[in-house]
């Protein structure tokens, strides 16, 4: 069965994530560009670790703790936070599957992959290995905030493949972080967005409102015509043609196995509030 044309809301969530990604693009440039006095004027003080949402989430401790911000943090990432905590807990991690840059970039190497390596793309690693791996992230993210309450640093962004993306060429980046980005890089060549499902910390943190989120995503089985289209879509591998709804800890909300994008039957897998 052939899939449908791209959606329109799919051509939405491909804009946005563009926009997003030329966004802290601007901001990381002209931040640099600022320090040497040649920034724009109302972007000169921005800088990602103002608008890292994940910022807010590693500084709560020291914040409740003492009222001060852990090192390079400001109000703005706790604001962020919170905005992006409610997102998730009505619609899922839309921050994953529709802003993050990190992912975005993966999904553009995943394209090259797909070409490169067809049927093969995504499914080099054994099954039984990849489910133990997608819940790496949550020992990483367990690593990153005691570290950084005890410490009183953002610990994190040596290793940090989002803020090494956006700062490669100023030589403020550490080794191990053009490290983590280039294993990145490479990986998506080969498995679909590689930092989202085994080592993002705050994707495992937002994935946890999968389990309870007010919008979910359903698949009706009486007008299900078992294409499996859903699944093969699926950036995170989830079985969702086998699911009534998905509740799976990896979902990004990216809706690319929707009625509006893959599924050939209209009102079959939808976004939608209601019945369990």
């Amino acid at each position: 069965m052939q899939k449908k044309k791209t959606s329109k809301k799919l051509w939405i969530r491909s804009a946005v994530q563009i926009f997003f990604f030329g966004l802290i693009a601007l901001i990381a440039v002209n931040h640099s560009l600022a320090e040497e006095g040649r920034g724009i004027a109302f972007l000169s003080s921005a800088s990602l670790h103002a608008i890292c949402p994940f910022g807010g989430v590693v500084t709560l401790y020291q914040l409740v703790t003492t009222g001060t911000f852990v090192q390079k943090i400001h109000e703005s990432s706790v604001v962020l936070a919170g905005l992006v905590l409610l997102l998730a807990i009505l619609f899922g991690p839309v921050f994953c599957g529709w802003v993050c840059p990190l992912g975005t970039v993966q999904e553009w190497f995943g394209k090259l992959g797909k070409k490169i390596f067809r049927k093969r793309y995504n499914h080099f690693i054994p099954q039984k290995i990849d489910r133990v791996l997608r819940y790496l992230r949550y020992l990483v993210l367990g690593w990153v905030i005691y570290m950084t309450a005890i410490s009183g640093t953002l610990i994190f962004s040596n290793l940090d493949p989002y803020y090494a993306l956006f700062h490669f060429w100023t030589g403020e980046v550490a080794v191990t972080g053009m490290i983590v980005l280039g294993v990145t890089l490479l990986g998506s060549l080969v498995v679909e967005r590689p930092w989202c499902k085994y080592a993002c910390p705050y994707g495992a943190l937002l994935g946890v409102t999968n389990l309870f989120r007010v919008f979910k995503i359903r698949r009706k089985e009486s007008s299900c015509i078992s294409c499996n289209l859903c699944s093969e879509d699926c950036p995170m591998n989830i079985q969702v043609s086998q699911k009534k709804v998905v509740r799976d800890h990896q979902c990004i909300s990216c809706l690319e196995c929707t009625s509006e994008a893959v599924c050939p039957v209209a009102d079959t897998v939808v976004l939608s509030i209601g019945e369990k």
